[in-house]
């Protein structure tokens, strides 16, 4: 089948993957004039890992990833009052988890597809009609094309979910917080393979050293509003100009980098993801947020399973429709649900909440404490081994 994918980001690029490989053929559509890499940190382990170890690309993720040692929390003066070792994460999960920033696993997978998918930049789709053989795809620019499946990858501001399901408003749900994150040049202080984080009540800022002397900035901070500024570097120096710490510095930094990342943090919670011939998948469908720490794992996970699906329904979409939600919708919302408690420790309410935040940190280097979180870590999910 021709299939039209809204978004070059993980979940766009590996389901255009697995498609390929079924015999599909797929047309990947970012409104991006070109392919973006970088981007803030993730943390990738669990049933994600386990289908890239299945596209053939864990040795290169593995190169490119940070095998961080710590997770540090600091006083105003740069003291530590708190620190995690990393190694009792991986007692839990064995091998099979790095850290990368989230376009360079973007960039792994579409390093798999550039010569055999057709990729369309600097190009958005502005409406959606279906037929009962196809779906009409037209473009802000190109002329309108004639697709047999369209797969809304595009993001918790997913463009496919606006035009064919609704406004952003009845599904998208704020959680209360933003957050901001920057690559800069030459930073100082730099921390090896650890990160280091300093909060105040309502906000913190963190900061981890990649090669080639550049550092990941992220800032999170509570925020009642859900609007996103006209400009979010002016917000960050209003959010963390007086917080103390290394704060001044890294905002200076971050003035002086053209790419800001800024985002609200939400969820995206929908009755169905599917309709007709289009179905949303990863973010646009069921963003559990960007501080819930895997969604990158799960946008795998899901073009895995949808391509799978297809392919044991032999082009059947409404029947892999169906059974791809009936598989993937209940570990999707369980995610969601354990999301929700990340908020705590990435933009804590209250000193005491710090403090107690802090004990925990040092707790868990306990193993035994760790091996009672293991069920809020690892993956409660069956993973097909489909014949593709």
């Amino acid at each position: 089948m021709r299939v039209a994918i809204s978004g070059a980001g993980v979940a766009g690029t590996a389901l255009a993957y697995w498609l390929h490989r079924t015999g599909h053929t797929p047309t990947v559509i970012e409104q991006a004039p070109a392919f973006r890499a970088g981007g803030y940190m993730i943390d990738f382990w669990g049933v994600g890992y386990t289908v890239a170890q299945r596209m053939g690309i864990e040795a290169q993720l593995l190169d490119q990833g940070y095998q961080i040692e710590s997770v540090r929390s600091v006083a105003a003066d740069g003291r530590t009052v708190a620190a995690l070792d990393a190694n009792a994460f991986r007692d839990l999960l064995g091998d099979g988890f790095t850290s990368l920033p989230r376009g360079d696993l973007a960039a792994t997978i579409h390093a798999t597809i550039a010569d055999h998918v057709e990729m369309i930049y600097d190009e958005s789709i502005t409406a959606v009609d279906e037929y009962d053989d196809g779906v009409r795809v037209s473009f802000t620019h190109a002329a309108p094309r004639e697709f047999d499946l369209l797969i809304g990858a595009d993001g918790l501001h997913s463009n496919v979910r606006r035009l064919v399901f609704g406004p952003d408003a009845e599904f998208e749900h704020y959680l209360g917080c933003k957050v901001a994150a920057a690559v800069v040049d030459g930073y100082r202080p730099r921390d090896e393979l650890a990160y280091v984080s300093y909060a105040v009540p309502g906000r913190q800022v963190s900061r981890v050293a990649l090669r080639d002397n550049r550092t990941l900035a992220l800032f999170v901070f509570r925020d009642p509003s859900p609007g996103l500024p006209a400009d979010p570097k002016a917000v960050l120096h209003q959010r963390f100009a007086d917080a103390g710490w290394e704060c001044p510095q890294l905002l200076s930094a971050v003035d002086a980098v053209d790419e800001l990342y800024f985002d609200v943090v939400s969820q995206v919670r929908m009755p169905c993801w599917t309709r007709g011939r289009v179905l949303l998948a990863g973010d646009a469908a069921g963003c559990i947020s960007l501080l819930g720490g895997e969604g990158t794992g799960l946008a795998i996970t899901e073009a895995y399973v949808l391509a799978g699906e297809l392919h044991r329904a032999g082009g059947d979409h409404r029947r892999a429709f169906a059974a791809y939600e009936d598989r993937m919708r209940p570990f999707i919302e369980a995610k969601q649900a354990g999301a929700t408690e990340f908020l705590g420790f990435f933009a804590t309410r209250t000193r005491f909440g710090l403090w107690f935040r802090n004990l925990a940190i040092r707790a868990m280097n306990l193993r035994l404490l760790t091996r009672l979180l293991a069920g809020s870590v690892r993956d409660d999910f069956d993973l097909p081994d489909y014949p593709i």
